[in-house]
């Protein structure tokens, strides 16, 4: 594969390079120590977790002398999948990391698709991680100028380097000096050749969780890639936590300073699979309770609750159960349509959301809607959800979402428009409303989506989640940055094109 030369990414996150109006978990990680068959059991992992990154995969593997690696474009089914078994099979080892990435705009190129893999003076390692260094600039120049070599333009290269340089003796410590010099969002995995380390930040922004299975101990993003494999979950990885599986058990250390959690709020409302566990919670109980309170916040008579599938769905159903509305599926998704259908003229693309959804026409004619989806980024797919649905018939359009109106950019591991592209920065609910063209526009209130999740309300003095996408509190210095709205920053995915 040829692969062009690239500048470094000084820009926040992209657009991107498809029609999809949500926001995109970045990446999701899996490790496991102890399996006779860890590759094959990383790469169910990563199937499981496939929906935390689409574009690109890759597995690591150690067999006790050597290690093994296969990292290609594309999802994880077209790389370690049925018709790829010689692949999985020449990965062997009993330990093995691998990682999932979902891409922004620009060429994909494999010198970017992790795990990374570096030889150091202790021996080889491989890592990899999901979210975001928001001072990997900053320490990547102060790199180079001590004459370091870039070979990609991922902020997870800066990890290696660093921990090249630590004064530092063991592996361990090396790992622990390097991430003391990071700021960000961020879960670890590295695994060496006695080790699967995990790390997260002292934040606890992104997930990362323990599990067990035999005598074999696994890290990664979500509890439904420990049910794929018939794996235990033993808890979370905590805020600012550090983990060394080895031959001899799991080690935890807490080497950072304390931090208040911040837990990304978000997950709860798209990102994690919703038969995954986090911090706790189901995330699918979490979303029907946010549709319940969205219904008691914001009431409309209406003869049917449709789901924008898939993501609205468990809220469109705690929605319709406190509102007491029939639910029903009025909108159809085709789940076989790929991202690079056709290069499309401007008349194709917009008729492009009927690649992905159509309306059930019977469901919806003369019939007052309440449409629930999960939240409102640009607002290009909701305006064209509410035409389909009208033209199907529809008395009325009522829209509900079950977060509250993003306005502002993520810099912590998920790829969000510039602020100036999200609708609700620029404009009230009712000139939404009226752009999409609905009757009426309601999103969940702050206090409503933190109710849902378990606690009394938001503490505006000390949020107990991270919510800055909806409320611009951003509980991590943003180092890389010029000013206020323009931020500098290495995207995990980004690469200009």
């Amino acid at each position: 594969m040829t692969e062009k030369d690239e500048p470094l990414d000084h820009s926040p996150q992209h657009d991107s390079q498809h029609d999809d109006d949500h926001l995109h978990e970045e990446c999701g990680v899996f490790g496991i120590f102890g399996a006779p068959e860890a590759a094959p059991l990383t790469a169910l992992g990563l199937h499981a977790l496939q929906h935390r990154g689409q574009e690109s995969c890759g597995i690591v593997s150690w067999d006790g002398a050597q290690f093994h690696a296969h990292r290609a474009l594309g999802h994880v089914g077209e790389n370690f999948g049925d018709d790829s078994a010689k692949i999985v099979g020449q990965l062997k080892g009993h330990a093995a990391i691998g990682h999932n990435r979902y891409a922004t705009t620009g060429a994909t190129n494999l010198r970017n698709v992790q795990p990374l893999f570096a030889d150091f003076e202790f021996g080889g390692m491989a890592l990899c991680h999901n979210g975001n260094l928001t001072n990997a600039i900053d320490l990547r120049d102060s790199l180079v100028r001590q004459g370091c070599l870039f070979q990609s333009t991922s902020d997870t290269e800066t990890i290696i380097h660093l921990v090249a340089r630590s004064p530092q003796q063991t592996v361990l410590d090396r790992v622990i000096d390097a991430m003391q010099k990071i700021v960000g969002a961020y879960s670890l995995v590295c695994l060496t050749r006695d080790a699967l380390i995990g790390i997260r930040d002292p934040h606890g922004v992104r997930p990362l969780v323990l599990g067990k299975v035999g005598d074999a101990h696994i890290l990664t993003s979500e509890s439904c890639a420990l049910d794929i494999i018939g794996a235990d979950f033993v808890r979370d990885i905590e805020p600012g936590e550090v983990v060394m599986i080895t031959s001899d058990g799991v080690q935890s250390l807490k080497p950072f300073a304390a931090k208040p959690s911040r837990f990304c709020i978000f997950e709860y409302i798209y990102f994690a699979r919703p038969d995954s566990v986090m911090e706790g919670k189901s995330v699918y109980n979490a979303r029907k309770e946010i549709g319940a309170v969205l219904a008691k916040e914001s009431h409309v008579e209406a003869d049917v609750v449709v789901p924008v599938p898939d993501s609205g769905v468990p809220a469109a159903i705690g929605y319709a159960a406190a509102a007491g509305v029939p639910f029903d599926l009025g909108i159809i998704r085709n789940h076989y349509v790929g991202r690079t259908f056709i290069e499309p003229t401007d008349h194709v693309r917009h008729l492009g959301v009927k690649l992905k959804h159509n309306a059930n026409t019977a469901q919806l004619k003369g019939k007052r809607v309440v449409l629930v989806d999960d939240s409102i980024v640009r607002g290009t797919t909701s305006t064209k959800i509410v035409e389909m649905v009208r033209q199907a018939g529809a008395k009325e359009v009522h829209m509900r979402i079950a977060s509250p109106p993003t306005t502002h950019s993520c810099f912590y591991g998920v790829d969000t428009p510039q602020r100036e592209k999200l609708l609700a920065a620029r404009m009230s609910v009712e000139e939404m409303a009226e752009l999409i063209g609905v009757d009426s526009l309601a999103f969940i209130s702050h206090d409503g989506l933190y109710k849902a999740v378990g606690e009394a309300a938001r503490d505006n003095d000390k949020p107990q989640y991270c919510d800055a996408c909806f409320t611009g509190d951003y509980p991590i210095s943003l180092i890389d940055q010029n000013d206020g709205s323009n931020v500098r920053q290495l995207s995990l995915l980004a690469e200009a094109s």
